[in-house]
């Protein structure tokens, strides 16, 4: 009997990669869903600053720490960075991550389009940025559009929303709304890449046996998500072209005086706006979905109705968009039918909510660190579920529409819903990312300075609408009495 030496070059097994061109160069699900969210980090703290400062300048009424101009540019920076450069690519992060592991496959099912997705949103997010340096605006709030404004103030200005005619040339001068544009075209594109990837991956990648009501619900959720993606972000880039051909190219989609319809901005936005909601919300809904049975040490209460209620919210949420239209003079048969389909989207949401709360009912509880940001997510989102169900009452939106009371209840669903979700998926797979454990000491102290810190800015915010404290205003009289 005769043996055949095993050549060490054939079997040795496969060194990792290291150095800083490997991570240029891969194409790793898993390193590029540490990209995504390193990069999403960077950008939250950009528009935490920016939003620092939206703070300080409404500290105190009449105050001057920025101009008008400054502060439009503020504004509109902060709610575009937290929505696309930083909301949305921390949920990238874990479909990257946790996608392929979930479902038994090797990698996503193209690779390169997934690396490729990165690189595309980076260069949006850059693009979006440079803004800063090489945009150019000027400042009719100071009754002269010849007169330059600061570096600051040298950035977007149209509000997030970009609603016209505040992007049309005509009242917004120089070339920052057309990077605004461009840069959300580009980050678009990025999102439609990796949005035809993860569905292929879901698909068809899975192993062999996992049905599709076998799936982790983060997985159902990441897939309703990207379909929402699918749908939704061909809407907002016809908008943007037509935006773009309006400033560049003398179109008159929305110009009024020349016969265009502003308020058809309005729809094709909000058609987008509101499903971008879930892409928002839904990948949170996910993490938590699994965070809760681990702490609660007993299954997820009714895995069927949380799965079916998130395939529900997906496919409503393209129904109920002029909800944000109410004070744009819609019909009042329209505004009857989107009030009906705002209630109707609450019952899936809800059934959510009990779902979660029967998973922790009767369960032995372990309030570690995501525990407890799954918990704050729970109860943030509620808050602000219920003061989002309040707009489906016609004279009632008509009050809140455009005051602090909207300010007050996007910010709970957003950042007490989404931010509140992620945290506790970031340390729920702390240690399976990163391969140590993190101090739970420490993971605490985030947990309630961020909860504390969260419902002081934002709870107050409900009543100061209501009492007429009017947003996207960079300043407020002294004799409103709004300054405690």
């Amino acid at each position: 009997m005769t043996t055949t030496a095993i050549n060490p070059t054939i079997y040795r097994r496969p060194r990792p990669e290291k150095g800083f061109w490997s991570w240029i160069t891969t194409v790793d699900h898993k390193r590029i869903g540490k990209l995504y969210g390193y990069t999403a980090f960077v950008f939250f703290i950009l528009g935490g600053l920016e939003a620092l400062l939206i703070r300080i300048q409404l500290a105190q009424p009449e105050a001057a720490v920025v101009t008008a101009a400054e502060y439009n540019a503020l504004f509109t920076m902060h709610g575009t960075t937290m929505v696309f450069l930083v909301v949305m690519p921390l949920s990238a992060a874990f479909f990257n991550y946790l996608i392929p592991l979930m479902i038994g496959a090797r990698d996503v099912a193209f690779p390169r389009l997934n690396a490729l997705s990165y690189w595309v949103f980076l260069f949006g997010g850059l693009f979006l940025y440079s803004t800063f340096v090489f945009g150019t605006t000027f400042a009719p709030a100071g009754g002269n559009l010849a007169e330059p404004i600061s570096a600051l103030g040298r950035a977007p200005n149209g509000g997030w929303f970009g609603y016209a005619p505040n992007t049309e040339s005509a009242f917004s001068t120089g070339t920052v709304i057309d990077y605004w544009a461009l840069g959300l075209q580009i980050l678009g594109l990025a999102s439609l890449i990796a949005s035809l990837n993860f569905i292929t991956t879901i698909f068809n990648l899975r192993a062999k046996g996992m049905r599709l009501l076998r799936m982790p619900v983060f997985v159902w959720m990441s897939l309703v998500v990207n379909f929402l993606l699918l749908f939704a972000i061909p809407i907002i880039a016809v908008a943007l072209w037509m935006i773009t051909f309006d400033r560049q190219f003398g179109t008159l989609f929305f110009d009024a005086s020349l016969g265009g319809d502003p308020i058809l901005w309005q729809h094709l936005f909000w058609l987008f706006g509101h499903p971008e909601v879930y892409i928002l919300v839904l990948p949170a809904m996910g993490i938590v979905s699994e965070v809760l049975p681990t702490f609660s040490r007993k299954p997820l209460f009714g895995y069927g109705a949380v799965v079916f209620a998130g395939a529900a919210i997906g496919f409503l949420g393209f129904g109920v968009w002029s909800h944000h239209m109410f004070s744009s003079a819609i019909p009042p048969v329209a505004q009857a039918a989107f009030g009906l389909a705002t209630m109707t989207i609450a019952v899936p949401t809800g059934i959510k909510i009990f779902n979660w709360l029967g998973t922790m009912w009767g369960g032995r509880l372990r309030l570690d660190t995501p525990m407890l940001f799954a918990i704050g997510f729970v109860a943030m989102f509620v808050i602000g579920g219920l003061s989002g169900v309040t707009h489906s009452i016609v004279p009632a939106d008509w009050q809140q529409t455009d005051t602090y009371y909207i300010v007050a209840h996007f910010h709970y669903v957003l950042f007490g819903g989404a931010i509140f979700g992620i945290f506790a998926g970031l340390y729920y797979w702390f240690p399976k990312i990163w391969g140590r454990i993190y101090s739970e000491r420490l993971g605490k102290i985030h947990f309630w300075l961020m909860f504390i810190g969260f419902n002081l800015t934002f709870a107050p915010m409900h009543w100061l609408g209501l009492q007429g404290m009017v947003r996207r205003t960079w300043t407020y009289d002294e004799d409103l009495g709004l300054g405690p």
